[in-house]
C-alpha cells in the first residue's frame, strides 16, 4: 500500500492550517486541492505547500465544487503511484484521531473502500439530519440492501484502482452528489464497503458549502437516475444479497 492524504478546499483557510498539523504526523504526502478559493485562502495554501514538505497542492481556477476537488486528487495521486487515499474535509468536522484505525482497517482489508459513519452530537442541523436520512432510505433502495450506512460522509479512505476506473468509464456529479454517487457506483461494480464509527461535529462558526436548493435538487436527480440503474441492475444486486445472506 502507498498511502496518502486528499484534502479538498474552498475558502477554509482559517481551519486547513490545523487540518495539516494533524496529518503530518503520519509521514504520507498531503495532496491538497484548492477549489478556486479566495486570494486569502490562496495565500494561506501556497505559504503551507512552501513551509510543509509533505504538501502537493494543486489548483482548480474556478470552483468545480468538492467532488470535482476530490477527483483531481484522486488522479494526481494515483498518477504518482499511490494506491489508497484517505480524504479529510478542509473545515474541521472530523476526527483525526480516527485516522490511525481507519488505515489499520484498510490495510486489513486494501481492497475496501473505509468510510466512516457518522455519530453526530446537537450541533448537526435539523435539516441536514432529515436530508441524510432520506438519502440513506433511497441509498437502501438503490443498492438492494442495507450495507451501506452512510454514503455523505467525507471522511473515507478510497482504493485509488477502481476509483480511476470508474471516472474513466462514467462522469460523475462533481459538487455535493459526489460522495454517494461514487459510493453507490463503486457498489454495484462489486466493491465492499466497510464502516467505522467517528464523530463529526458542526463548528458554531464553521461554514458549509452546501448550497440548500441546489445542491438538494442535485442530489434529487441523481437518486433518480440511481433509481433507474438500479432496475438496470436488480437481478445481480439480488443474486449477491442471496449469497451474502444480507436482510
Amino acid at each position: 500500500m502507498q498511502r496518502c492524504f486528499i484534502i479538498p478546499i474552498y475558502n477554509h483557510g482559517e481551519t486547513i492550517e490545523t487540518t495539516v498539523q494533524g496529518l503530518t504526523g503520519f509521514g504520507y504526502p498531503i495532496f491538497i486541492v484548492d477549489d478556486g478559493s479566495d486570494e486569502a485562502t490562496k495565500a494561506i495554501l501556497e505559504r503551507l505547500a512552501a513551509k510543509e514538505p509533505l504538501v502537493r497542492l494543486h489548483s482548480h481556477s474556478v470552483n468545480k465544487g468538492k467532488g470535482g476537488a476530490v477527483m483531481t486528487g484522486i488522479s494526481a495521486a494515483s498518477e504518482q503511484g499511490f494506491t489508497h487515499a484517505l480524504q479529510v474535509d478542509a473545515d474541521g468536522q472530523h476526527d483525526l484521531s480516527d485516522i490511525k484505525p481507519m488505515w489499520a482497517l484498510s490495510k486489513k482489508y486494501p481492497e475496501s473502500l473505509i468510510s466512516g459513519q457518522p455519530q453526530y452530537d446537537e450541533s448537526i442541523p435539523r435539516g441536514r439530519r432529515i436530508g441524510r436520512h432520506i438519502t440513506h432510505v433511497w441509498v437502501w433502495i438503490e443498492t438492494l440492501s442495507f450495507e451501506i450506512r452512510d454514503t455523505m460522509c467525507g471522511f473515507r479512505v478510497y482504493p485509488l484502482a477502481p476509483c480511476v476506473d470508474l471516472m474513466a468509464r462514467k462522469r460523475l456529479g462533481e459538487r455535493m452528489d459526489f460522495d454517494i454517487e461514487i459510493m453507490v457506483r463503486l457498489y454495484w461494480q462489486g466493491l465492499s464497503i466497510r464502516f467505522y464509527p467517528t464523530r463529526v461535529i458542526y463548528p458554531e462558526d464553521g461554514s458549509s458549502h452546501f448550497q440548500g436548493f441546489r445542491d438538494n435538487v442535485r442530489i434529487s436527480w441523481l437518486h433518480t437516475r440511481l433509481f433507474f440503474g438500479m432496475l438496470l441492475r436488480a437481478p445481480m444486486l439480488l443474486f449477491w444479497r442471496k449469497g451474502k445472506g444480507d436482510g
